[in-house]
């Protein structure tokens, strides 16, 4: 059956409820929106798909024409316009080309791309959104008028200004790259953590190639594809056949021992509530992914409260209306159930929406081509959350925030409980958050990305990241029967524990963690698991070592997976490295493979499996 929809609750309700919370906003009164101020425009945010080649043997022509096809595999991203731009090398022995498939979230019928610098000498293809370009565009020296309103323009000239050191200044999440016509230097920088998707590869004349997904590489036929590593920048000066990757992300909380800050509830509260309120930059239709969960109910709890504020402040109307809210689910599942709570609670119009176990089976497929993992909780949490965005893109929202990030950054993850001290946790914190573009980041950006959906993850934001990652450890342990910290994140739920202005309901905000693969129903995992034993056999399994030498697949599950991985992207005959893309090594319950030793139990392979429920400290535990 097709994906069956809650209505959401009547729109008198919906109304009412609004205008009573209007009274809850701390510190303000209705008299002030007797007065209503304009509130600032947003700018338009460039979240699309973005394709690359620099210095390819090709004519203009015909790498104009490879571009123009190899980039309709990214579309999806960006269906709402294309640009492309086609330079010869100044000694003119080769070319590159830069391409941009656009997702319009504000003005369609400007701010295309390729952005262009004052004199035209550089070219910028970009995707993301860049939250400090007005405090940017304050320091540049240089008083042209850009050309359009997009937050991103703010790149290109500022690297005509500071060069490479632009890539640090930005506050975003963002993947791009500009050419020097002239020169023939090529610059491109990820965010810091990798919000943004992007590959880069070598072509077989030698070319490098950058891409927001693998699948033109790949097409393309690439002799290598690798991930461009988050917080990093690559350099190659015209004339250079190789350029270089430099880190310019080195936070301090890198290293144990500079997480020795104290515990500061208020500071943590307005830190996250900052992080959600940049992330509202946009004059689109907008909504919030809501799983009943601590993390996305936060989300949604702050920006129903921000639009209350923004409304008293500057009295658009708009903001009296009540912000969408989508969750997924088995039906009966602890998701739907959890999430509703949160949406009568917080005055939210939300939208429950179910899917059946051979609904997700069905969309495995799709699942994988545009995930381009075969990572199994990937695939399992990012099954639901494919289904849902094409429903959300179908109702017309543009944009979304969810609440990816807290668990790494928090230690959220049952697993955590185990760990013996704050060293050993604040390190194991530092591995997930450097992979989370591997794992968490891929699902959300590519999930949703997949239907033209952007997602924002406030989470993630920089001064979050500071915030909570410079947190002294001892404070995210977890001591069962204690006062304090007696669950899991418990930093963050205190932070948010308002009894006269509450966030949210207690028995939410005090839930355990429920992996977003778990919470949408656990006949989700247990139907998945059931299918690949029909569809691989135990001859598939003795092969497996022989077909995948790489990540060889433990599971029947995981071979299922990496089977129809393979169908979409083959590991041609250069060895393109595609399947070393993916993370592998022992799990539980999502730890990384150096947690493992936490807990003796888990050293046996038959108790891994990156469900919660193999922790023994699950209320449901398999374990």
């Amino acid at each position: 059956s097709a994906l069956e929809q809650h209505p959401p609750p009547p729109t008198m309700r919906r109304h009412v409820a609004s205008l009573l919370l209007l009274h809850g906003v701390a510190g303000l009164s209705l008299r002030h929106a007797a007065a209503p101020r304009t509130a600032p425009r947003a700018a338009a945010p460039s979240m699309c798909g973005i394709l690359a080649v620099v210095n390819s043997k090709l004519s203009p022509e015909a790498l104009r024409l490879q571009t123009l096809t190899l980039q309709r595999l990214v579309r999806h991203r960006g269906p709402d316009g294309s640009g492309i731009h086609v330079v010869e090398t100044p000694t003119g022995a080769r070319c590159s080309s830069v391409a941009h498939e656009r997702l319009a979230i504000v003005d369609p019928l400007s701010g295309n791309q390729p952005l262009f610098s004052h004199d035209r000498s550089r070219s910028l293809t970009v995707n993301g959104e860049i939250y400090n370009h007005k405090q940017l565009r304050a320091e540049l020296k240089d008083p042209t008028a850009f050309r359009t309103e997009s937050d991103c323009e703010v790149i290109v000239h500022g690297y005509d200004e500071f060069g490479v050191d632009i890539a640090s200044k930005l506050d975003g999440d963002f993947a791009f790259v500009i050419l020097d016509d002239q020169t023939g230097d090529v610059y491109a920088a990820r965010d810091p953590v990798g919000v943004n998707s992007l590959y880069m590869g070598t072509g077989l004349d030698g070319s490098t190639w950058f891409s927001s997904e693998a699948k033109p590489l790949v097409t393309g036929g690439c002799i290598d594809v690798r991930i461009f590593p988050p917080g990093h920048y690559y350099l190659a000066r015209g004339g250079e056949e190789e350029g270089r990757l430099v880190p310019y992300y080195a936070p301090s909380w890198h290293s144990a021992s500079a997480a020795t800050q104290p515990l500061n509830l208020e500071k943590l509260r307005t830190t996250f509530t900052a992080a959600v309120e940049k992330r509202l930059m946009a004059d689109v239709p907008y909504g919030v992914l809501l799983s009943g969960g601590l993390d996305s109910s936060l989300v949604a709890s702050v920006i129903a409260r921000l639009k209350r504020k923004r409304f008293l402040e500057h009295g658009k109307v708009d903001d009296l209306q009540p912000v969408k809210s989508f969750s997924i689910g088995l039906d009966g599942s602890p998701d739907l159930a959890n999430a509703q709570k949160v949406a009568e609670f917080i005055g939210t119009e939300h939208y429950g929406f179910t899917f059946t176990v051979q609904e997700g089976i069905d969309a495995i497929s799709d699942v994988i081509y545009h995930l381009e993992t075969y990572d199994v909780t990937t695939i399992r949490a990012g099954t639901p959350m494919f289904l849902l965005a094409r429903k959300i893109k179908a109702m017309g929202i543009k944009m979304v925030m969810s609440g990816e990030g807290a668990d790494e950054t928090l230690a959220g993850y049952l697993y955590f409980h185990k760990a013996p001290n704050g060293t050993e946790l604040h390190e194991e914190c530092v591995r997930k958050v450097a992979a989370l573009n591997q794992f968490d980041c891929l699902r959300a950006n590519k999930a949703t990305m997949a239907h033209g959906l952007e997602v924002r993850v406030p989470f993630l934001d920089r001064g979050m990241l500071d915030a909570t990652m410079t947190l002294d450890p001892d404070f995210k342990l977890t001591r069962k029967g204690e006062k304090t910290q007696f669950l899991e994140k418990w930093a963050l739920r205190e932070a948010f524990n308002v009894p006269t202005e509450p966030f949210l309901p207690y028995e939410v905000l005090f839930r355990q963690k429920e992996q977003f693969s778990d919470g949408v129903g656990y006949s989700w995992i247990d139907g998945l698991k059931e299918h690949a034993g029909k569809v691989i056999s135990d001859e598939d399994m003795a092969t497996a070592p022989i077909r995948f030498p790489y990540n060889t697949p433990g599971t029947k599950e995981a071979a299922y997976f990496r089977t129809i991985f393979h169908s979409h992207f083959p590991n041609n005959n250069y060895g393109n490295g595609i399947e070393a893309t993916v993370p592998g090594g022992p799990s539980v319950a999502c730890s990384t493979a150096k947690a493992i030793e936490w807990d003796e139990a888990w050293s046996d392979p038959t108790k891994q499996d990156q469900s919660g429920r193999f922790v023994d400290t699950h209320d449901a535990a398999v374990a």
